[in-house]
């Protein structure tokens, strides 16, 4: 498991940018048959990548979760939410089985001892995008498909930020500890996946870009509202945003994103929102 600790922003405004990319981007997330994590420190949150092919892997495998979690299972102290942005697979969650097509996700309650992932066809492979949260308590585990999500269109061809925020895993929809997730689609023409910027000093969030054409990127804006800085993102990438860094970001096409979040609070409008003209 990949270990990375909270960055103060006083210090970032120093780094460089491959200082910039080994602090905050997450790359190479679906490799065959394996468990990718990364620890972020910046609120215990966990972002993992697998790609079964062969196999079917358990959640744990590579991990060793007594020294990362100083727990005996996984999800003993965590709860999880997956989304499969590849080819049809499956989640058994002790002993339940779940069928994820493409977009589907799988809300995961604490306490789930066996979490194992499969795919249905190893020429196409499901791949699995996860976050995990701790959590106090426990829930229920839910399927979620795309007509599940509480849908917001939002922005304008205008602006170039046209699109549609799937709330799946949000008070709206099912409780949940502290993980609210969702993903975000942009229309044809549009770039922009949120201005005005903002920050939320009660929660971190992590992005996804995925669905990101062949020779195109997506800008991804951070730092403080008038320090800040970018990182060049290739399709199926995460990216660490702490609570204290704006996340906004342009692409040179359209695109969709997972977004996670983790913190205080569950309260979407307490956002501090910077007007543009302030950035720098």
């Amino acid at each position: 498991m990949d270990i990375r600790y909270s960055a103060n922003q006083k210090d970032v405004k120093r780094y460089t940018t491959e200082e910039l990319r080994r602090e905050f981007l997450i790359e190479n997330l679906y490799v065959p048959d394996e468990i990718v994590a990364v620890y972020s420190h910046v609120d215990r949150m966990v972002t993992l990548g697998c790609m079964p092919v062969h196999e079917t892997v358990p959640i744990d495998k590579g991990i060793d979760v007594w020294a990362n979690f100083g727990t005996s299972y996984f999800l003993e102290r965590r709860e999880i939410g997956i989304f499969n942005i590849g080819g049809a697979g499956k989640i058994s969650v002790d002993g339940t089985v779940y069928p994820l097509s493409y977009k589907d996700c799988l809300y995961i309650t604490r306490g789930a001892r066996e979490v194992l992932f499969s795919s249905g066809d190893p020429a196409a492979p499901a791949k699995f995008y996860m976050v995990s949260a701790p959590a106090h308590r426990s829930y229920e585990t839910r399927l979620l498909r795309l007509e599940d999500a509480a849908k917001r269109p939002m922005g304008d061809t205008a602006t170039s930020n046209k699109r549609v925020i799937n709330q799946f895993i949000h008070p709206d929809v099912l409780p949940t500890c502290q993980l609210s997730m969702g993903m975000t689609v942009l229309e044809p023409g549009s770039v922009w996946n949120t201005m005005p910027a903002h920050t939320h000093e009660r929660r971190m969030e992590i992005y996804m870009y995925f669905e990101v054409p062949e020779n195109n990127v997506v800008f991804h804006l951070m730092g403080e509202p008038q320090e800040t800085r970018h990182i060049v993102m290739q399709n199926e990438q995460a990216v660490i945003s702490p609570s204290w860094s704006i996340h906004a970001g342009a692409g040179t096409s359209n695109y969709t994103f997972i977004w996670a979040m983790g913190g205080e609070n569950q309260a979407f409008d307490d956002m501090d929102n910077i007007a543009t003209p302030d950035l720098k």
